[in-house]
């Protein structure tokens, strides 16, 4: 029988996805599941964007050019230089989805065998795509007891080696929910400039900052335009997950053209999506100050009900829809696992990632979990009851 290939052995199941057949199953047991595993806003999406597709009018639905439509690119270097990036729709690359931009940024910039620093825990696809793109990541331990906050300058240098060729942070991060200090980001630039290494910018979550804290971007920072690869995805910003519409932005002339070829081997982006995608930077910032008050509202209930549990502690994040919370449990898989296939409290039970597969470091995360606070607050009151309730009944409680 054929074999598949070393890369197919190696590719990392995605954590927030593996226990999706126990949680079906307790689905078809008759338990209702409420779902902290992933990041599904339930947050209606623009009505502005849902109206450009209902009043399409085409007769071939046809291929767009590779780097995306002029129309799409000069509408979202509007919505960016709103916010300060000061680009051209010359410097975007229309993806399909971030995680294609993510990819793309990795095979342009970075050789097979060389390195990329990554604080973790982070985002679990990460690992997944520098293995589609034969790159070695090199974790850097960020620490539940500080709220994840970025490691020093030194730590990071401590790693950085002749393979080192760059640095990928997520602002504001996901699974942690930390918001990146100004501060932070200029130290990162020091290294960069010094090293002559990329900074990648996952900015996904850029929208969900609270408690009057500001976003800062690479984009931000004078004298790193060179060094600077922005990665972004419409699909948080107007809880659009499933248009798989996404975009590459550097100042980097040479990094846009090469991934331009990376693009045009996978021909081009959706043409629905864009001019979805196009009618949704017009959307009103009445819809994201109540979204984020939704959010605000909702992580305040999340991390207060847990803190309030005995044994658990959970940082307050200062962006995006995630907390990671440290449990009294032996293992988080195990713990997971357990709750869908063992458990329910008045005929219901949660789901939630394990927070191992956000960590590269073995051994990292066992006692861990991500949630997503991507659910009314009246199901997020339930789910911690019933997860108070697991945590009571639970077999390997230490």
């Amino acid at each position: 029988m054929p074999k598949i290939s070393k890369k197919g052995v190696e590719m990392p199941a995605s954590p927030i996805r593996k226990l999706t057949p126990y949680a079906d199953k307790a689905k078809k047991d008759g338990k209702k599941v409420y779902h902290l595993n992933i990041g599904q806003p339930d947050i209606e999406t623009p009505e502005i964007m849902l109206d450009a597709i209902k009043n399409i009018d085409f007769n071939v639905w046809a291929y767009t050019p590779s780097e995306g439509t002029l129309a799409y690119r000069t509408k979202l270097a509007e919505y960016y230089n709103k916010i300060g990036y000061g680009i051209t729709p010359a410097d975007i690359l229309v993806t399909v989805g971030g995680s294609e931009a993510i990819t793309i940024a990795m095979q342009t910039c970075i050789n097979e065998g060389d390195e990329i620093i990554i604080p973790e825990p982070f985002y679990a696809n990460y690992n997944g795509f520098a293995c589609m793109s034969n790159v070695v990541v090199k974790p850097i331990l960020s620490h539940i007891e500080n709220g994840f906050a970025l490691p020093s300058a030194d730590a990071f240098e401590a790693l950085i080696t002749e393979k080192t060729k760059a640095i990928i942070i997520c602002n504001p991060n996901n699974p942690t929910g930390y918001l990146y200090s100004k501060e932070e980001l200029e130290a990162l630039k020091e290294l960069c400039l010094k090293y002559d290494l990329f900074l990648f910018s996952d900015e996904a979550y850029r929208e969900f900052c609270y408690d009057g804290k500001e976003f800062i971007s690479p984009m931000h920072l004078d004298g790193l335009d060179e060094n600077v690869i922005i990665m972004d995805t419409v699909s948080k910003r107007y809880s659009a997950c499933g248009a798989r519409l996404g975009c590459l932005i550097t100042k980097n002339k040479e990094v846009i053209q090469s991934a331009l070829k990376f693009a045009q081997a996978r021909l081009s982006p959706g043409m629905v999506e864009q001019i979805a995608g196009a009618a949704a930077v017009d959307t009103p910032d009445a819809y994201f100050e109540s979204v984020n008050k939704e959010y605000t509202l909702r992580r305040d209930t999340l991390v207060g009900r847990l803190n309030a549990i005995e044994g658990v502690f959970c940082p307050n994040p200062g962006g995006a829809f995630y907390v990671v919370a440290k449990l009294p449990i032996d293992n988080s898989d195990k713990f997971c696992q357990w709750m869908l296939e063992h458990f329910d409290y008045n005929g219901a039970t949660v789901m939630m990632a394990p927070a191992t597969g956000f960590y590269s470091t073995p051994g990292s995360g066992e006692q861990e979990v991500r949630m997503a606070y991507v659910l009314n607050n009246t199901d997020l009151n339930a789910a911690m009851d019933c997860l108070e309730a697991g945590l009571k009944a639970y077999p390997g409680k230490i």
